[in-house]
């Protein structure tokens, strides 16, 4: 068993009871990891400090805090937004893009404080023990990864009364039994009444989105700069990635915009009913796409699209340490050099659609693309060309599919 454990800390009941249980049970010591990727810092409120203290009255010999919300928004989100990844269509990859963050700071202390071993709170239902364990292992085959959850038996009451027995400072709230992980990508939101995918998910449960009923009425229009795929500016403003993720979010979500209900496809095989709400990530998004369709040309973007959804499956099936997601990153920076420019976004009740864009390099051409005067395309090509991209199909109609049947005559 392992001397030496560091735990992937968020300061809720399950992990603050994990350091004492690792102690108690296994006889190891923990060292509490707390990795800020941009969400409150614990379910239950107070600073980084009083969750560092937490951790300490758990029973951890040592405890700190990573600031790692930059490196999220540029080295994980930046790439998945070039990529254009949703998972299913409709997925930002809120909780799978910060595990991979976690996990390589789970690895890095590790070897700082000479452990042999990490250790997540995760359950053995989820995708997170998947993208935790994968994630380590791969970065740091000679560890060993550890989850005390999947082995203790305790239920949510019995964490309650564990805490309670071993004076760990935790407030719970029982009226509200939901999951909540959050970052800068946005918010995953599960359990509770939502378990029944009938149900409409309780209007407590959204922080980041107004509801669209209180939504202002009154249009707005926002313009994202971009360069080389990656957003650079709001309204003429240079920001990071971080401050500029959550300007933007903070934006579409006055409008309601940015809530997904869906039944997803876990890892682990078997369909979870989720709630998240992302409205930053998803209008950055929309915006990257329509600054694509000006700037990339016509093959390459529709092989991008094709490959869009593999990268967010690998993404969400913890693969970002992966030869695979690395060769895709390699494909979609080449089809990024010129996506430079921005993108004009109007935000209303429940909506944000782009509707301006303008490139340093654009393949759009006005003269090619004009019904007037200053029309510059060759009609007269045209006739040789749809003749010869038929030629084909009319061939197959002439010698093997009598015309008859084509039109839906006879039987």
């Amino acid at each position: 068993m392992a001397k030496k454990v560091v735990l992937a800390y968020s300061g809720g009941l399950d992990t603050s009871v994990a350091v004492r249980w690792i102690r108690e049970e296994w006889g190891a010591e923990v060292v509490a990891l707390a990795v800020d990727v941009g969400q409150a810092p614990s379910a239950d409120g107070g600073d980084w400090e009083r969750i560092r203290q937490r951790a300490l009255a758990a029973g951890a010999v040592e405890a700190e805090v990573v600031d790692a919300r930059d490196e999220l928004a540029a080295g994980y989100f930046g790439p998945a937004l070039r990529a254009n990844a949703l998972y299913e269509g409709k997925y930002p990859l809120v909780s799978a893009l910060s595990r991979p963050v976690i996990a390589r700071h789970l690895v890095l202390a590790a070897r700082r404080h000479g452990a042999d071993a990490v250790a997540h709170g995760c359950t053995g239902k989820g995708n997170d023990q998947v993208r935790f364990e994968v994630g380590v292992r791969t970065l740091a085959p000679d560890l060993d990864v550890l989850a005390p959850v999947r082995v203790w038996g305790l239920t949510r009451d019995d964490c309650i009364d564990y805490a309670a027995r071993h004076d760990i400072p935790i407030t719970v709230t029982r009226e509200k039994p939901y999951s909540i992980d959050e970052n800068l990508v946005g918010r995953a939101i599960e359990c509770g009444a939502m378990e029944d995918p009938w149900v409409a998910p309780p209007d407590d449960v959204y922080e980041l989105t107004r509801d669209v009923a209180d939504a202002p009425t009154e249009r707005r229009e926002i313009v994202v700069a971009f360069e080389r795929g990656t957003p650079v500016a709001l309204d003429g403003r240079a920001m990071g990635p971080a401050e500029l993720v959550a300007a933007v979010g903070a934006a579409a979500g006055e409008y309601g915009f940015g809530r997904i209900d869906m039944v997803e496809n876990r890892r682990v095989g078997i369909k979870s009913r989720e709630t998240y709400e992302c409205p930053g990530s998803l209008a950055l998004i929309v915006a990257h796409q329509d600054l694509e369709a000006i700037t990339v040309e016509r093959d390459v973007m529709r092989e991008k699209a094709r490959l869009e959804g593999r990268y967010a499956e690998l993404v969400y099936d913890g693969l970002w340490f992966s030869p695979l997601r690395e060769a895709l990153d390699a494909f979609v920076e080449s089809t990024q050099r010129h996506v430079t420019g921005e993108v004009r976004l109007r935000l209303e009740p429940g909506r944000c659609a782009p509707v301006g864009r303008r490139a340093e390099a654009p393949l759009y051409d006005y003269a090619l693309a004009t019904y007037e005067a200053e029309d510059a395309f060759r009609h007269q090509d045209a006739e040789g060309f749809v003749r010869l991209w038929g030629l084909s199909t009319e061939t197959w109609s002439r010698r093997q599919q009598p015309f008859g049947a084509q039109a839906g005559e006879g039987s």
